[in-house]
């Protein structure tokens, strides 16, 4: 891969449409995998050993590295391609398995505990970026993004199918709606679900979690908020700081996000939510502020915006109060009169500030309503602009159904389906870590001039690296 100095550490934009021998023998050769191997080797026992569990892994992380569509094609070029084979681990293109070898073995890759060691590669890696990267986790955002896949057909004669405790998949639905809350569009699926967690400024996953297409997003979060928080853990915190024990300040998620539970969960992980408010007013455009009443003209709206009114006028103007910040130790966010905080004349002066020197200040405790009185209020630019980073989950979901075929809809059986994932999910780490050691390219047009230099993140990685393969 030749990258620029310029581009950003995670240049994505940078990746090869036809992956170089060397890319794939660095890919391989950082792959935290040996416990994954030993265990599918254990479950083989004294089976017939045609076709070495290694070779079988390696073959399945070659189709989406390779960006093939379909197992079938990748097979094609692995036998027209002996370049290829010591790569994999074959001598031939006799030792290259057949499709039916592939299914078999992803079947007993998805099955437990053989998945869990999937997710446990995934993790390795992300904690391997962490530890260097030094600011990875710091925004984040997550999503659910549909995924075809085909239901497991019902066994014939004697055959039985092996119980296993993998969602299954279903029918998802899902409603687009406009302001007015008009459906605008409808899409449904048969398949899954795939909820990513995913760092916003490097567009890398920091977890993710498989479930039925029709479950809700609010029962994934939990899971993809606990595996994130214990892949990206604080160096700074201590028990004397009091600092939390993970680097991740927001989260980013859409209405589908807003609940009591969500909210409560970040709050418990001192993350602050970024999450757009549903709406469940019916009618009802206010309503006072608890802990006042009417003569202290102190309202607030369904997105917990707080608002204060003229009385004074002949006619009530209502005026949204100057947000100050938020108060950890009283839990509390602060808004002050928004007449002396912007420097405008108001005709209520005299009657709400008699003679402060800032003018009213109001407190609101977050307990109060944790889910619409959040540490970053929704009326406010930093919610704007954090929202904003949403946008990188839906880059991440392209490229990870279009670049490495994710989204198959082929694909048969949860046990194999989970399988597919996990292996795509490492793909797209371990892409990651080889953009971010990858040496930058300097010079001017002229390539050929261009000097070639590891940055101390890119050479912090490749220590790791060697120390993990000499372990």
């Amino acid at each position: 891969m030749r990258i620029p100095t310029t581009k950003p550490l995670f240049a994505w934009d940078c990746l090869e449409g036809n992956p170089s021998l060397q890319t794939l023998k660095n890919f391989f050769d950082l792959l935290p995998d040996t416990k994954l191997l030993q265990s599918l080797q254990r479950f083989r026992g004294k089976g017939r050993n045609d076709y070495p569990v290694h070779v079988l892994w390696r073959t399945a992380l070659l189709c989406p590295l390779l960006r093939h569509q379909w197992i079938d094609s990748c097979l094609q070029e692995l036998r027209r391609n002996p370049s290829l084979w010591p790569i994999i681990g074959i001598d031939d293109a006799g030792q290259v398995p057949n499709k039916w070898n592939i299914s078999r073995f992803m079947l007993a890759v998805g099955a437990p505990p053989h998945l869990t060691l999937v997710m446990d590669v995934f993790n390795a890696m992300v904690r391997l970026l962490a530890e260097v990267v030094p600011d990875l986790g710091e925004r984040c955002a997550a999503d659910s993004t549909a995924l075809h896949a085909r239901r497991q057909g019902e066994p014939t004669g004697k055959r039985t199918r092996p119980k296993t405790d993998l969602p299954q998949p279903d029918g998802g639905h899902k409603e687009y709606t406009d302001d007015d809350g008009v459906v605008t569009r409808i899409i449904e699926w048969f398949g899954f679900k795939a909820h990513l967690l995913v760092d916003v400024k490097h567009e890398v996953i920091l977890s993710y979690a498989i479930t039925p297409a029709s479950t809700h997003d609010c029962k994934a979060i939990p899971t993809i908020v606990q595996q994130a928080v214990a892949n990206v853990p604080n160096p700074k915190a201590t028990e004397q700081n009091r600092l939390p024990k993970h680097r991740i300040k927001t989260l980013a998620y859409d209405k589908a996000g807003d609940d009591e539970g969500t909210h409560a969960l970040l709050d418990a992980a001192g993350i602050k939510p970024v999450i757009q408010i549903r709406s469940c007013w019916k009618g009802e455009p206010e309503r006072m502020l608890p802990g006042h009443d009417g003569t202290s003209n102190i309202v607030y709206d369904e997105a917990g915006t707080i608002y204060c009114y003229d009385k004074v006028s002949a006619t009530p103007v209502r005026h949204r109060m100057a947000y100050i910040g938020q108060e950890p130790d009283r839990r509390t966010v602060k808004y002050r009169c928004p007449a002396m905080h912007e420097g405008w004349t108001c005709p209520s002066h005299e009657r709400c500030n008699c003679g402060l020197k800032y003018g009213k200040t109001v407190r609101v405790p977050r307990d109060t309503d944790i889910r619409r009185f959040t540490a970053i209020p929704r009326d406010t630019k930093q919610f704007e602009r954090l929202y904003k980073g949403r946008t990188a989950v839906e880059r991440v979901n392209a490229r990870i159904k279009i670049l490495w075929g994710a989204d198959d809809g082929n694909i048969v059986g949860s046990a194999r389906f989970h399988a597919f994932f996990g292996a795509v999910m490492i793909v797209h780490i371990g892409l990651a870590i080889l953009l971010a050691s990858a040496p930058r390219e300097e010079g001017g047009t002229d390539r050929r001039l261009g000097t070639m230099h590891l940055g101390y993140i890119a050479r912090q990685l490749q220590k790791k690296i060697r120390q993990q393969q000499v372990a």
